[in-house]
């Protein structure tokens, strides 16, 4: 056990997490026995990033593309777990999120169909996503993730494989809040605007087919989701893996270390105004309004957020919507990712390409 109890809470929640997106366990291994306090959280992950990052250099200069481009985004999710629930420290946390982008931009052209970076305005800044594409399609569906409240585009890395192996492009997006974005806009209620810019730039491209959109989110962003699908009819399709239903009522119920994470990103100066605007962000008056298919995902071992939340979004929605509950599924089933990732990236692609 280490010193701090934080650095234990942060291990005991989001280990299945660290490895089902990217973390070698032999790795995590040694970064528990080396993390004694929380001060040292962003340090001793950066420094396993760091050496992730010189492996794929020494791979570059050898000219062993694939090996560098795997270790390029190896490192990047390395340093992003740096900064994972560390908002406390806004410099290290903004340092490990410069050499996160860093090596995962590296990796990203080195990827087989290479990754896009796409831009897209809102509100007088530009919302970054990777669009990846698969190689045997000429114009898919586009499935967009968006990521939950400590998480970010690149962390979903992993889980876009499961929509572009099914012949999907997925676009991983930091919307308002959200990793890149929340630099410059603070999380909003407003999702349906967000994803409508986003739709206008995919209907201008001749590689990917815009009027086939479908929404998923994991965590906070599984409330996002289904706000987007609810204010944006061109939206075909919604998945929601583990979200709130109103988080309001569930921020205060979340580790304090989750909440002040929640307060940076809102850009609030106090808790109370956080948990203010925490309440605007409720799927109340909204869930009636989604149309489209609509695929509720949870784990009933969910320690963050109860899964009577996806109950009422399945029970709430207007259109079809399916609900399936894993009774040894973890928040957002990460211990059982070899079964969620096909669920959904089967189940959207039904919705897309059918």
């Amino acid at each position: 056990m280490a010193t701090d109890s934080r650095v234990d809470l942060v291990f005991s929640h989001n280990m299945p997490r660290y490895e089902a997106t990217g973390i070698d366990p032999n790795d995590l291994r040694a970064l528990m026995k080396r993390i004694d306090r929380w001060e040292d959280w962003c340090r001793v992950w950066s420094d396993e990033g760091a050496r992730h990052e010189a492996m794929a250099r020494e791979a570059a200069e050898k000219e062993q593309a694939v090996t560098a481009a795997a270790a390029f985004i190896r490192a990047s999710i390395y340093y992003h777990y740096g900064k994972h629930l560390f908002a406390d420290h806004p410099e290290e946390f903004r340092a490990a999120h410069e050499s996160m982008l860093r090596c995962y931009s590296a990796g990203a052209t080195g990827m087989d169909p290479p990754l896009e970076r796409v831009e897209f305005p809102y509100k007088g800044v530009s919302m970054p996503g990777w669009l990846h594409k698969p190689s045997r399609n000429t114009k898919p569906p586009v499935a967009v993730i968006l990521p939950g409240l400590d998480a970010c585009k690149e962390e979903l890395h992993a889980w876009a494989q499961a929509f572009v192996d099914r012949g999907m492009a997925a676009l991983t997006l930091d919307g308002p809040g959200q990793g890149e974005t929340s630099f410059h806009l603070p999380t909003t209620s407003e999702w349906g605007p967000v994803l409508g810019t986003v739709i206008d730039v995919l209907e201008r491209r001749a590689d990917v087919d815009g009027s086939r959109v479908g929404i998923v989110g994991q965590s906070l962003g599984a409330i996002y989701a289904p706000l987007a699908a609810a204010g944006e009819p061109r939206i075909k399709a919604c998945i929601a893996n583990c979200g709130p239903y109103d988080w309001g009522q569930v921020l205060p119920k979340m580790p304090p270390i989750s909440q002040e994470v929640f307060r940076v990103r809102s850009h609030a100066k106090t808790m109370d105004e956080a948990y203010a605007l925490a309440k605007k962000i409720t799927l109340d008056g909204a869930a009636e309004r989604i149309t489209c298919p609509l695929l509720v995902v949870f784990g009933a071992g969910d320690r963050l957020i109860a899964p009577s939340e996806g109950e009422r979004l399945a029970k709430a929605a207007k259109g079809p919507s399916e609900l399936v509950i894993y009774e040894e599924g973890n928040h957002v089933c990460f211990n059982i990712s070899y079964k969620f990732r096909p669920l959904t990236g089967d189940w959207m692609a039904r919705q897309l390409m059918t």
